[in-house]
């Protein structure tokens, strides 16, 4: 038997009594891996705030283990920012390296690592073998035999792949 949905504002009241509970234990969880009160601050709010826009929130009724949960979702969210930092930090050594005649604009900059990033995040939803294909295919610029050989894959399933990524990258871009 399913489980009737809750109305969005009891949703909303869950979560409430929950930050209330919890997110100074979370905040606290949070400052002693990253060493940064402002950062915690930021990805304890982060946390809440992917409770608040996930698709299916009615497992917050049945929460058994809430800082389980809460450490679980800041994890994920955790990963993210030092991937997003050591980007970022792969880019400007990149940038380090042009000549100052060629450096882009401050906006240039800004727009590139944003794209960045969304790049960035469209492959890692991507399954490995999608993504292994497609990163294959533009950066190697290796055709789908030779893919789907690497892969031990069909070449159709190479191209399957390579639409599964091709989805992903509209996405990001629109």
């Amino acid at each position: 038997m399913a489980i009737a949905e809750e109305s969005p504002g009891a949703v909303e009241a869950r979560i409430d009594q929950l930050y209330r509970a919890h997110a100074g234990w979370l905040r606290g969880w949070l400052r002693r891996r990253l060493e940064c009160a402002h950062s915690a601050e930021d990805l304890t709010q982060d946390t809440f705030m992917r409770l608040l826009t996930a698709r299916d929130r009615n497992g917050l009724r049945t929460l058994r283990e809430p800082r389980a949960y809460l450490s679980t979702v800041a994890g994920r969210l955790l990963v993210n920012h030092y991937r997003r930092l050591s980007l970022e930090r792969t880019y400007r050594e990149a940038l380090a390296l042009l000549p100052a005649e060629e450096a882009p604009s401050p906006e240039w900059r800004l727009d590139l690592l944003e794209t960045l990033q969304a790049v960035d995040a469209m492959l890692d939803r991507l399954p490995g073998a999608v993504r292994t294909a497609f990163l294959m295919a533009q950066l190697e610029g290796l055709p789908y035999a030779t893919i789907a050989g690497h892969l031990g894959v069909s070449e159709r399933t190479v191209k399957r792949y390579m639409a599964r990524a091709l989805e992903e990258c509209i996405l990001v871009m629109e």
